[in-house]
């Protein structure tokens, strides 16, 4: 007996002590309710309003350029529609200065010597028109700095610029639509974790980096000041990546084009690659081009004051609805085309998730809060001065009491295509939630889940104070190549079907969100530098 009590005794004592040593379980998972998942996938796949929602923002308002009219009526009607569906406390809140609003009232370019060809050609965002119907001739300029630039002085009265450029025209061999292969979301997935705090990349940064790519350096002021010195006409530029009549095409360089008493600037005129270069052959061979030009454009200073969008749907726990779970996407876009993509595309799937969510009667136990971005083409202003406000100023990191508050923030920003997954921007300990979130939806195509950062757009702005802030991975389908910043980017390049997926996915996730016992886990508060 003695031995079988010693046996025993240690059997227990070594157990005991594996337990104690063993690597200790992950807590377990949150229950997914499969029957209001299935609620939510049947509203949001075949019953979506999410198409009628782009049409409204796109072909109906037209381009939405922050502080425009336009803007300012997509803005009231986006509301407006957010109060129709039961949402609270929805309207417009001022988050601060932006600038002068500007909106493009008439574009007529045209080649009529040597002979006629009318041109694809948009004018920069805050740049002056023509002042009517003008007809002037083609001074090229052939200079690579300041120094050669001067040969041209006193020429440029009543003329239209041209810049010498000799590249050649590089055939496109690859499709401009694509989605995500395997291969693709498997190095996505394998990603290691990013560096904790990893420099930011907005959108601002983007365009300036495609800018210095393009000049060099800052040799096109100057020539666009010794222009403006001496009372141009107008001044061509050259559309950066477009082919086959797609202008890429975005506002002039700098805050100073839009802020409230900058000077109003040349008209600078984007067109098409092969017609600038065109234009530059013809006139380095000596013929004489003239062309006729009738721009006009309208700025508007009343309110330098810049809005975003917000609405609620009103948590039911009585200890939990002080809590916050948002979902935004940015309203404002450029002038060129009605910015569907960029990014009405989001706007209407933010909008369509919680119309699925009020139209199921559903009852979160935190509040759900929607906004939709101004300024976040100038570099994330409407989102960072909202974050700014609520949460946090990254620059000094003092906590206000609203941080503690918000479980986190989703994003959708990058086109019409559809989910595959969701970027952790860093974040480990969401993973395995996540993953289990998507699980109801591989069969639509939506599984990978990576620790990889992505940059450019309003989450960052929530990561930057060490919220939880998260872009979903979409499609790139033709973003890229055709309808980010372009004069393509319009209703007819959406895919109803991706924007139905997504608008399901993210209804999915931010009810969710807002179920949890305990608020999304976050990252370590990021370091003052």
């Amino acid at each position: 007996m003695k031995r079988i009590f010693s046996a025993a005794f240690l059997l227990c004592f070594t157990l005991w002590s594996y337990a104690q040593n063993a690597v200790p379980a992950k807590p377990a998972l949150p229950t997914i309710d499969q029957e209001i998942i299935q609620k939510i996938r049947t509203e949001g796949l075949e019953k979506s309003k999410v198409m009628d929602f782009a049409f409204q923002l796109t072909d109906v308002n037209g381009p939405r350029l922050t502080n425009s009219p336009g803007y300012m009526k997509a803005a009231n009607w986006a509301a407006s529609e957010l109060k129709k569906m039961g949402l609270v406390n929805a309207g417009l809140e001022p988050w601060g200065e932006f600038g002068k609003g500007w909106e493009l009232e008439k574009c007529y370019a045209a080649m009529k010597a040597p002979y006629y060809k009318p041109m694809i050609a948009y004018p920069k965002a805050w740049t002056r028109g023509t002042a009517g119907l003008k007809q002037a001739e083609i001074l090229l300029v052939e200079a690579k700095d300041s120094a050669q630039l001067q040969k041209y002085a006193g020429q440029m009265a009543n003329k239209i610029i041209l810049l010498y450029d000799e590249q050649a025209y590089k055939q496109s061999f690859k499709a401009d639509a694509t989605r995500f292969q395997d291969d693709d979301l498997k190095r996505m997935a394998d990603a290691k974790a990013p560096p904790a705090n990893p420099a930011t990349d907005t959108a601002a940064q983007r365009r300036r980096r495609e800018m210095q790519a393009l000049m060099g350096n800052n040799f096109p002021v100057l020539l666009r000041e010794m222009a403006e010195k001496e009372n141009a006409l107008a001044i061509l530029s050259m559309s950066p990546r477009g082919h086959d009549g797609t202008l890429f095409v975005s506002g002039a360089s700098g805050r100073g084009a839009y802020s409230k008493d900058a000077k109003e600037r040349l008209c600078d005129l984007m067109i098409t690659l092969e017609d600038y270069l065109s234009l530059c052959r013809l006139a380095k061979s000596g013929q004489k081009i003239n062309m006729e030009l009738d721009v006009a454009a309208r700025f508007y200073a009343s309110d330098v004051t810049s809005y975003n969008v917000v609405a609620e749907i009103p948590g039911s726990d009585p200890t939990l609805k002080s809590e916050i779970v948002m979902l935004g996407a940015h309203l404002d876009s450029w002038q060129a085309a009605t910015g569907a993509t960029d990014n009405a595309a989001g706007c209407a799937v933010m909008m369509e998730a919680v119309r699925i969510i009020r139209s199921l009667g559903l009852k979160p136990r935190r509040t759900i809060r929607i906004a939709l971005w101004s300024g976040e083409e100038q570099g994330l202003l409407g989102s960072r001065a909202y974050v700014k406000k609520h949460f946090a100023d990254p620059a000094d990191m003092k906590l206000k009491p609203e941080h503690e508050k918000l479980s986190g923030y989703f994003n959708i920003d990058n086109g019409s295509g559809k989910i595959r997954g969701i970027y952790l921007q860093g974040n480990e300990k969401v993973k395995d939630l996540f993953a289990s979130w998507l699980v109801p939806f591989h069969d639509l195509g939506a599984q990978t889940v990576t620790i990889s950062n992505t940059g450019g757009t309003d989450h960052q702005s929530f990561d930057a104070v060490g919220l939880p802030g998260f872009q979903f991975i979409q499609d790139p389908l033709e973003y890229n190549t055709r309808t980010h910043h372009t004069n393509m980017d319009s209703y007819d390049h959406l895919v109803p079907a991706d924007l139905k997926q997504i608008a399901t996915i993210v209804a999915a996730f931010v009810y969710q969100a807002a179920m949890l016992d305990e608020k999304l886990p976050r990252k370590d508060l990021p370091q003052l530098r």
